[in-house]
């Protein structure tokens, strides 16, 4: 289950996600974080005040994997850009503009 890409490793097991009833498409390498979240919102009725440190630091690594996954299909497209530009002799556009400090 584990993402080669990937910097983030996989901490919830198989049967612990089985067991919090973790639904399949949530089974990333967040999963550790929204267990303890949906324990929370459940304790509190779903109310949208409450757990909010468990929501942040789970929407914080959903935004990581995102952020991920974005910088690694653009390292792809940079590629097969080289390619196609080294045949037609024209230089890549970035997707993404290279910043001052970078």
């Amino acid at each position: 289950m584990e993402v080669p890409s990937s910097s983030k490793k996989m901490i919830a097991t198989q049967e612990e996600m089985v067991e919090a009833k973790v639904p399949i498409p949530y089974r990333d390498q967040c999963a550790h974080l929204l267990i303890p979240l949906n324990k929370c919102r459940q304790a509190e009725f779903y109310l949208p005040w409450k757990c909010e440190a468990e929501r942040h630091t789970y929407e914080k690594c959903e935004y990581e994997l995102v952020m991920e996954r974005m910088l690694h299909m653009q390292k792809i497209r940079e590629q097969e850009a080289k390619m196609k530009g080294a045949q037609k002799g024209q230089l890549p556009i970035p997707l993404i503009p290279k910043t001052a400090d970078a």
